[in-house]
């Protein structure tokens, strides 16, 4: 599935994984998608309420989802322990269990984490004027930084999965596990890098629902033409 903007221009940012991760995880389905004109007006508390109800009819616990083991085992494979560290899907579904409830931060992200408990398929959002030539999602060389939430700076250890740009900036850490406050999204944003990715069986169909439904629910919400892409390891790059 592609759906693309009428505006041109020159492409300014990319996104990717790199070949070592397409060799190390064949089974992923990634989802790009770029859209400029967001503002934090937006009032999205009924789509809210139907991701979360549609979260909520789920009779299994968030450890026993398809989507969510698939990314344990990916974490596995990346040598970390997955009940230490959680894919963001997990920990949003782990939060809502308990509180009934996802935190209200600005719409964007609160139509995005509703999104992704919908489908438990973690989601993040980047706002790309933070974000420097291009974002890879790949292996960190121990040279990179990472602004925490809280203003720290660390350094992801050679071997992590990153989402990296040219200016060797980490904008998440352990791949889907936690993303920096330097691209978090703030009142002031506007344009916006939005990526799904997941690694169960039906990722592929799964995916593509997402897919719709955020791109219906963006364009319902916003006036804006998002540019989107499912990336394949034939072809890999989303540039926009």
């Amino acid at each position: 599935m592609r759906r693309t903007s009428q505006t041109t221009g020159e492409v300014t940012v990319r996104f990717q994984h790199s070949a070592d991760i397409w060799r190390d995880f064949p089974d992923l389905v990634p989802f790009a998608l770029h859209v400029t004109g967001v503002d934090a007006a937006a009032r999205v508390d009924d789509q809210v309420a139907r991701y979360c109800d549609l979260a909520a009819r789920r009779a299994a616990p968030e450890s026993e989802l398809p989507e969510i083991q698939a990314w344990r085992r990916a974490f596995t494979r990346m040598g970390l322990k997955p009940t230490q560290y959680r894919c963001a899907s997990e920990s949003l579904l782990r939060r809502f269990r308990k509180e009934g409830a996802l935190p209200r931060l600005h719409p964007l992200i609160d139509l995005c984490n509703a999104v992704s408990i919908a489908f438990a398929v973690p989601v993040a959002v980047f706002d790309v004027s933070r974000v420097s030539g291009f974002v890879e999602v790949r292996y960190a060389s121990g040279a990179e930084t990472y602004l925490t939430f809280s203003g720290e700076t660390e350094h992801p250890a050679a071997g992590e999965v990153i989402f990296a740009d040219a200016g060797d900036q980490a904008h998440a850490r352990r791949w889907t596990n936690r993303q920096s406050g330097l691209s978090a999204v703030r009142d002031t944003t506007t344009d916006v890098l939005i990526l799904a990715e997941a690694l169960h069986e039906t990722a592929r169909a799964d995916v593509e629902r997402l897919a719709t439904a955020l791109y219906d629910e963006l364009t319902a919400l916003w006036p804006v033409s998002p540019k989107s892409e499912i990336l394949t390891a034939s072809s890999p790059r989303f540039d926009f």
